[in-house]
């Protein structure tokens, strides 16, 4: 078993996301998932391709879920595939098909938006999102490149970091809707966005980094964009995107660790 420790997204050195990316790992799911566990890191195991026309399978292992995609973790396993010309991977789950590429420092997956149901009504999200009175600043919208996120927005950064989210009912509602969570979002005076990925039922496992919610934002926006994340956990992160048609690429650095 060959282990590939990096970090992905990060905003300036030392910053980022860790991910593991594990080669000729354990075959059973039941092992990958006690490995995510007794690492406590995000894990994408690099499979042999399941199909015709892909270079690999990633199969996706949090340490408390296996994931249908994860673009940190993506971006983690191109470092380690990609040599000079882009390839094309699938996901375990969904068998969802990904371009990886390079420009320059900055590692790419491009996908396709995806369809997303919209919920016959939205929940009360003040009491979800712990702010009594609160109301977006634009009308939320569940969108998806892969995993659905219900993206809110809110005034500005302090209201960001003001939010005091309920998980459990965020995680019930979610199910309930089969969207993966909330994506707390506002627009910066630079001209840049900033978000909170609140999908996890314990607060020390807040995101750094959601690679599908930029995603998903960007196509909400219809434009690319520059998303910094990570305040809340200490570990500053810039995700950029950019739109091509239906697709999105998803990008940012990928570091060793």
């Amino acid at each position: 078993m060959q282990i590939h420790e990096l970090t992905c997204f990060g905003a300036a050195p030392g910053a980022g996301n860790p991910a593991l990316v594990i080669e000729d790992g354990p075959a059973s799911l039941e092992a990958r998932a006690a490995f995510a566990r007794e690492r406590a890191t995000t894990c994408v195991f690099i499979d042999a391709p399941a199909e015709p026309g892909v270079a690999a399978t990633l199969d996706y292992q949090y340490p408390h879920t296996r994931s249908p995609l994860c673009l940190h973790a993506t971006l983690a396993a191109a470092r380690v595939l990609l040599a000079d010309q882009p390839l094309s991977v699938a996901t375990a789950m969904q068998g969802q098909r990904l371009l990886l590429s390079r420009d320059g420092d900055s590692y790419f997956v491009r996908l396709d938006a995806q369809p997303a149901a919209q919920p016959a009504a939205l929940p009360d999200l003040a009491a979800l999102l712990g702010v009594p009175g609160f109301a977006p600043a634009s009308s939320a919208r569940v969108a998806s490149v892969g995993s659905p996120k219900l993206l809110v927005e809110v005034a500005d950064q302090a209201a960001l970091y003001a939010l005091q989210p309920d998980l459990a009912a965020i995680t019930a509602w979610g199910k309930a809707h089969g969207v993966n969570g909330i994506y707390a979002w506002c627009r910066r005076a630079d001209g840049r966005y900033e978000g909170r990925n609140f999908n996890h039922l314990d607060p020390a496992l807040e995101d750094s980094a959601t690679g599908v919610a930029a995603g998903a934002l960007s196509t909400l926006l219809g434009h690319g964009i520059d998303l910094l994340q990570g305040r809340a956990t200490g570990r500053d992160c810039l995700i950029r995107t950019r739109l091509e048609g239906n697709a999105v690429l998803v990008g940012g650095a990928a570091e060793p660790a």
